[in-house]
């Protein structure tokens, strides 16, 4: 073996071992570590009615989730044969064309995921979890369309422009790019939110020795969907002063007592007494470097991101990717969200209002208590609803008497 062969195998295990070192430490949490969750018989805890009601909300979502997938697929292979001949009708040069043909790739899929957007519509009106009508679904949403164009075109333009100023090795001054773009994003997105103060005295005065308890003092704001959607939902986001502690109204319409807003809160606290918002951008760059270069890689066949013909095999190759990504992607956010449902249980020691809240979700959102395995590795990017009424039964069993 040549030296030059044995140097590169040696910076690739270097790599892989500062890579594998990193994911560690962002794999830590609070969670102890012999901590062992009980069985739970989801028959105690819910009525054959609210399971039948969940078990057949799921598998239609699943089917439909299963044929946008193929859909997905089948669109961007066959894009990524097709797709150069639309360079014929340009006259945009290398990088404009390429941020054409992303924006053709992006157009065909939005019109071939249309029915099962549609039919995942029908199914949320039909079970009441929606007030969206179908013109809203299909021609409302111009703005959030319009936004996705102009990141991939951002994209594209920073991609073709370096692959074509640094050849083949662009991934490597990129990646940092979009870890930049992706750490501002997380910063400015509270800011771009419709959000209000609370208002709620009362739960403000039972939020703050939550916030003491946690070392954690933001603004919990209120983001107003009940027009919308009757699903609840609340969410930690921002970075440095733009933290906050976002909760949809839905929240607060008399369906859920204080205990259990306190438990949600003192959840999304704990979501950022544990930075999980930095580490979210931190996974991002664990990912980003390895899929630029395998993108760089794929795409070598057709002269690299410098020319526009790449530009529907790369889009096809970063689908396939985040596919095969999404069970790593499901099984980080799953370990966030145990870590912040046990600093929940800790800040509150209130494992019965936890409990009542993660019985409430499944009449209220038809999440499947305990969903088939793979569904669970595929779209649960929480922990079932069993396993979080699983861990606050241990939590009580932990500290029984104390």
């Amino acid at each position: 073996m040549s030296r030059r062969r044995v140097g590169r195998a040696a910076l690739v295990a270097a790599l892989a071992a500062v890579w594998a070192v990193s994911a560690d430490l962002l794999w830590q949490t609070r969670v102890p570590s012999s901590l062992r969750l009980p069985h739970v018989d989801v028959h105690r805890y819910f009525t054959p009615a609210q399971l039948h009601a969940a078990a057949s909300y799921g598998r239609f979502t699943d089917v439909v989730w299963l044929l946008a997938v193929i859909v997905e697929l089948v669109v961007f292979t066959l894009y990524a044969k097709r797709g150069p001949r639309f360079m014929r009708e340009s006259a945009a040069g290398p990088i404009g064309t390429g941020m054409l043909l992303g924006m053709i790739g992006f157009a065909l899929l939005w019109l071939a995921e249309l029915p099962a957007d549609v039919a995942s519509l029908w199914w949320q009106r039909r079970h009441h979890l929606t007030n969206v009508g179908y013109v809203t679904e299909i021609f409302g949403n111009w703005l959030g369309l319009g936004a996705r164009f102009v990141f991939l075109c951002l994209a594209l333009a920073i991609v073709m422009g370096l692959a074509r100023r640094v050849g083949e090795r662009w991934w490597i001054p990129a990646a940092p790019v979009f870890v930049g773009l992706a750490t501002l994003s997380a910063f400015v997105t509270p800011y771009l939110l419709g959000t209000h103060p609370l208002h709620n005295t009362r739960l403000l005065a039972q939020a703050r020795p939550l916030e003491r308890i946690e070392h954690v003092h933001v603004p919990i704001v209120v983001e107003p969907v009940r027009g919308s959607t009757p699903l609840p939902n609340a969410e930690a986001t921002g970075l440095g002063p733009s933290r906050r502690v976002v909760i949809w109204d839905t929240f607060l319409d008399g369906r859920f007592t204080d205990p259990e807003l306190r438990v949600v809160i003192a959840h999304e606290l704990g979501h950022l007494a544990r930075n999980h918002i930095w580490k979210d951008v931190a996974w991002y760059a664990l990912f980003a470097f390895p899929g630029a270069y395998l993108v760089a890689r794929a795409t070598r066949r057709r002269g690299g991101m410098g020319q526009p013909e790449a530009v529907p095999l790369a889009l096809l190759v970063l689908v396939v990717l985040g596919l095969l990504a999404l069970p790593l992607e499901n099984a980080i956010s799953r370990h966030q969200e145990a870590e912040a449902d046990w600093m929940a249980l800790r800040t509150t020691r209130d494992p019965a209002a936890a409990t009542a809240l993660f019985r409430r979700f499944v009449p209220t959102t038809l999440d499947e208590p305990s969903p088939p395995t793979w569904e669970y590795l595929a779209l649960e990017n929480h922990p079932t609803i069993a396993q979080r009424i699983a861990m606050a039964q241990a939590w009580k069993r932990l500290h029984a008497g104390g």
